[in-house]
């Protein structure tokens, strides 16, 4: 007990110690950081003033991207004004609370992704029977609750983590408050409850994927059965974005979770943080957006009347 010293701050790592490399770190993810705030904005702003978007897949498109531009903020600025100012420090409630909210938004846009993909089945295999099913109130209801899902999931794990002092080291091997990074200096019935809270997560989240892979087996099934190949060209491109992007975060946080983080390097770390911290909300309004075409006639018409009210 003479050794035991109750941390009350978290250290995160620097990259380099050249204050040259930091500052161009900070300006490359400040590029980052507001290409995908503004290529999520751009889309919200387009489905919010385009009527003809006012329909269930873009009314989940635009909650997708307001949690886009949630998940890239809790982790970023703050990275972003370290680099800048040469400081490493994280206070405890930062720590809990870049914790709470990371995993709140990821949490609730893994429920959406599900969501979304219900929609497109509902869409592509009961086409006769879309407007019955998906109906304003139920896709409310569908986007409430995913909300309500990752809010309640990230209440028991971020609670569990902090609810007994850490102690041992304080340094965070990482360029934000990482779960398995924290759990490494969490006491020991933390770690372990931690653990089956984990477990049970993952399972759950299996049963999730294995509804997503039936629900895209049957989608594909049908689109294979479309006489046209137009049809089929467009049934996919609506489809295949979501499926691309829920394997690239399920890969990613798979590995982040599973793999020794002794044994990785600070670059290894920032590589696999990136793929599910950076790149969804960076390349969600590419591969949503940019790909369709209405979308991005309803960005030009936006953009237009904006310049054009100018003199």
């Amino acid at each position: 007990m003479g050794n035991f010293s109750v941390i009350t701050e978290f250290l995160l790592i620097k990259f380099s110690s050249m204050w040259e490399l930091q500052v161009l770190h900070a300006l490359l993810f400040l590029l980052i950081y507001l290409t995908a705030l503004m290529g999520n904005l751009l889309t919200i702003a387009a489905i919010i003033t385009e009527p003809h978007l006012h329909s269930p897949m873009y009314f989940f498109l635009s909650n997708l991207s307001l949690l886009d531009i949630c998940t890239i903020s809790v982790t970023l600025p703050k990275f972003i004004v370290n680099s800048l100012s040469g400081t490493r420090s994280l206070s405890l409630l930062g720590c809990a609370a870049q914790i709470f909210f990371f995993l709140f938004f990821s949490a609730t846009e893994f429920a959406l992704l599900v969501a979304m993909s219900y929609d497109r089945y509902v869409a592509i295999c009961h086409p006769l029977h879309y407007g019955i099913i998906m109906t304003p109130a139920r896709c409310v209801w569908a986007a409430a609750g995913s909300w309500l899902s990752g809010l309640i999931y990230s209440a028991v794990h971020t609670g569990n983590m902090f609810r007994l002092p850490f102690s041992g080291s304080n340094v965070i091997h990482q360029f934000f408050c990482d779960v398995p990074h924290v759990l490494k200096v969490s006491a020991s019935d933390v770690f372990h409850t931690e653990f089956v809270l984990i477990v049970a997560s993952s399972c759950f989240l299996l049963c999730c994927f294995a509804f997503l892979i039936v629900s895209y087996a049957r989608i594909f099934s049908s689109v294979l059965r479309i006489p046209s190949v137009e049809g089929r060209h467009k049934a996919i491109s609506t489809c295949s974005p979501q499926l691309m992007i829920l394997m690239l975060f399920l890969i990613s946080v798979m590995i982040a979770v599973l793999k020794d983080t002794s044994d990785t390097s600070p670059i290894e770390n920032l590589l696999i943080a990136m793929a599910y911290t950076i790149l969804p909300p960076l390349m969600n309004p590419i591969i949503y957006s940019l790909r369709n075409q209405k979308v991005t006639a309803a960005m030009g018409k936006m953009m237009k009347k904006i310049f054009s009210s100018h003199p």
